[in-house]
């Protein structure tokens, strides 16, 4: 055998043992899933929203919007966060040096007029230069600031915050009318110990929305969103409930969190020199709290529901996961000293290795272990029982645990209309192995090079807006520069 073939033939040996343990990880984590759910299902009968609305315990909270560039939909969102179901909550949106009509649409549409307001300076932040208050809406606050970046709006709004907690919500972003109350019950069921909280992120995508709240849920007509459906059932309904399950969440996603302001101004705020300023937080949050020996909980509620609109072009898609990639690397690095460190807990010594081998270094494993092994089968190096094999690890497991991820939506939520729509989904789940997964996966590859170019740029989002109705066609793909 030569050495070519030498290296072909360990080079499949590894891509196949990296599929069986990833597979045999996905299965674990939808054990567990599916456990946690039932049980959180049973629990749900017995904690009605009416007593937890009027309950005396139910913290005050501060809503965060960060907003630049998000004229198309910032009204929206904003309606959203002002009819939550809540006794008692404040809706702060941080116009970040928006060049566009931001500023300008929060005017029409809620009547703001200028306030003199100091607020904290605890956090550092870029010069805030005016403050704005509802007319019609007291509880609503405008901040306009110099553009300082997304974490740099956010630490501005907790500057500003009123309450005890501040939820951070994403400017193009619509919450359901009890999420505010759903997110914060394991606050009011344990205060003393839960630092955060993150509910379920849902694709908008296709849904008809209406004055900032969804009046009709719908696939999207984007094949593109339709695979993302999938993904994004798989990362929360099974990712998260199993890291939830030893305490060990890493990402409350951006879209839609809450957190105890005394612990994030304890830890400086978000970090402003990221592009995963989500992770990053709560990464932050789970070293500083062990660091001082504290016990706390950092929780995934399937309940809260935040719809958010996701790329429907390949060019929007390549920037997000590539983005994505960057800021996982950068935690990664960053905190890299929790890495198989048995103080780090459950953090250190499984979530932080997960995400390193199979998120961070995986890319490059499913990006380039497929082609090997066809081709050291092709030329004779593997036999066809080893290929056969190694095809059912990596293809076929894979469709069965999206299949059971679809299914635990459905058993979780049950929000397709019909027989035909669910089978749809099903069929996105099995078909989703064939190309889509290989996609992402070279743009995180992309997103690996990146971070190892030291590139920190955003890139540009295109949004279409929430408010829209569902059958509307797709714009035409503007390039950006």
């Amino acid at each position: 055998m030569s050495a070519a073939e030498t290296v072909l033939r360990i080079a499949s040996w590894i891509s196949f043992f990296y599929f069986v343990i990833l597979s045999l990880v996905y299965l674990t984590f939808t054990i567990v899933a599916w456990k946690r759910l039932a049980a959180h299902r049973r629990a749900r009968q017995y904690s009605p929203l009416d007593e937890l609305f009027a309950s005396p315990f139910t913290p005050p909270v501060s809503v965060i919007l960060p907003a630049y560039n998000e004229s198309t939909g910032i009204v929206s969102s904003v309606t959203s966060l002002l009819d939550l179901r809540y006794p008692r909550n404040e809706v702060i949106v941080v116009n970040d040096g928006s060049t566009d009509a931001t500023l300008e649409a929060l005017r029409d549409a809620f009547d703001l007029r200028p306030v003199r307001e100091a607020l904290r300076t605890r956090i550092p932040t870029a010069p805030v230069r005016a403050t704005y208050v509802s007319r019609r809406h007291p509880n609503l606050w405008v901040l306009d600031k110099e553009n300082g970046g997304k974490s740099d709006a956010l630490n501005a709004g907790i500057n500003a915050s009123t309450y005890a907690y501040v939820c951070a919500v994403d400017a193009d972003a619509v919450l359901e009318e009890d999420a505010l109350l759903l997110v914060v019950k394991p606050v009011v069921d344990d205060p003393e110990l839960v630092a955060a909280v993150g509910g379920i992120v849902r694709i908008a995508n296709g849904c008809r929305i209406e004055a900032g709240r969804l009046v009709k849920f719908g696939l999207p007509r984007s094949n593109l969103a339709r695979f993302q459906v999938i993904e994004y059932f798989r990362a929360f309904l099974i990712g998260r409930l199993a890291f939830d399950s030893i305490n060990s969440v890493l990402i409350i996603s951006g879209a839609f969190g809450l957190f105890s302001r005394e612990h994030v101004e304890a830890v400086g705020g978000y970090a402003r020199d990221t592009v995963g300023e989500d992770i990053e937080l709560v990464t932050r949050l789970h070293r500083y709290l062990r660091d001082r020996g504290e016990a706390y909980r950092i929780k995934f509620v399937p309940d809260p529901v935040c719809w958010t609109e996701v790329p429907e072009q390949l060019a929007m898609l390549s920037r997000q996961r590539r983005r994505w990639q960057r800021g996982l690397g950068e935690t990664l690095w960053r905190h890299r000293r929790m890495i198989l460190n048995p103080r780090a807990g459950s953090v250190g010594m499984v979530t932080m290795p997960y995400f390193l081998l199979f998120e961070f270094f995986g890319a490059i494993v499913q990006l380039i272990g497929i082609p090997v092994v066809v081709l050291a089968w092709a030329i004779g190096v593997l036999s066809a029982s080893f290929f056969l094999a190694f095809l059912v690890v990596s293809v076929l497991l894979s469709m069965l645990l999206s299949l059971a991820a679809v299914l635990l939506e459905e058993y979780a939520v049950r929000r397709h209309e019909g027989p035909r729509e669910i089978a749809l989904v099903v069929v996105y789940g099995l078909l989703e192995s064939f190309g889509y997964r290989q996609l992402v996966a070279y743009f995180a590859f992309r997103g690996f090079i990146d971070l190892v170019r030291g590139r920190h740029d955003w890139g540009e989002m295109e949004r279409r807006g929430l408010e829209r109705p569902a059958e509307a066609p797709l714009p035409r793909q503007v390039s950006s520069p």
